[in-house]
């Protein structure tokens, strides 16, 4: 579908208008950033990268019952999708303890929670995404409660899904942030499922295969998601 003109840039994808109202391209950048934009570098080969793991989760997704917005690939950096009514709000789960989990409860990196942990953010970066829950929520009409029990529903079930699939492949999935939207009255998980957006590391050394290579400092970012991708089965070619 031709690209009529942009819609959306955000830190590492832009989305742009196609000729059908009801579909979107999603072309992901080599951008990476980190601390709410303050870390920005480019990155080679990262946009194709996500663009196929991303198309390749999605696809194991809807195959394991969850509907998403993904159509199919229509480049090495593009994706065809469906156009939501996005919900401003993210929904994060937690299966091992890290990230901003550690600082705010002060515990130590790396403990397995059970059960996993379950959070809601607002989507809005001004205000660096603040931690949100389901009165905030209903108070605010950022989603009914319908949507908030679908949404929560979904992401268990994506979370099942895909620590299996990642255990199969010697990777632990840590944490995990997703997006959902509205088509046609059916919510559906949206934007993107990366190492951008998940912590992944290594089952035995524990080693970290995600975005917090770029935060961190510890390079090799992109080497790092080829090989979770090559690990999974993903075709980067």
């Amino acid at each position: 579908m031709q690209k009529r003109e942009q819609l959306y840039a955000g830190k590492a994808k832009s989305v742009y208008l196609t000729d059908d109202p009801d579909h979107l391209i999603l072309h992901y950048r080599n951008d990476t950033s980190a601390f709410d934009g303050e870390k920005i570098e480019q990155l080679a080969r990262k946009g194709e990268v996500n663009n196929r793991f991303s198309a390749f989760i999605m696809q194991k997704l809807e195959q394991a019952g969850v509907p998403t917005h993904h159509e199919g690939l229509l480049s090495a950096q593009e994706s065809l999708v469906k156009k939501l009514d996005m919900f401003p709000v993210e929904c994060v789960v937690r299966n091992i303890a890290a990230g901003s989990l550690c600082k705010r409860l002060g515990v130590e990196e790396g403990i397995d929670l059970e059960p996993p942990v379950f959070e809601f953010f607002l989507k809005n970066d001004a205000l660096h995404d603040p931690m949100i829950n389901e009165y905030h929520i209903r108070t605010f009409g950022w989603a009914d409660d319908e949507a908030v029990a679908k949404m929560k529903e979904l992401t268990f079930k994506v979370n099942d899904t895909l620590t299996r699939l990642f255990a199969d492949a010697g990777l632990l999935l840590v944490d995990y942030k997703l997006e959902f939207g509205r088509f046609r009255g059916e919510i559906l998980l949206g934007d993107e499922f990366t190492p951008d957006g998940c912590r992944l590391w290594d089952a035995e050394t524990r080693e970290k295969l995600d975005k917090d290579r770029f935060r961190q400092g510890l390079g090799g970012v992109v080497e790092a998601y080829e090989e979770v991708a090559r690990r999974l089965g993903v075709d980067l070619s």
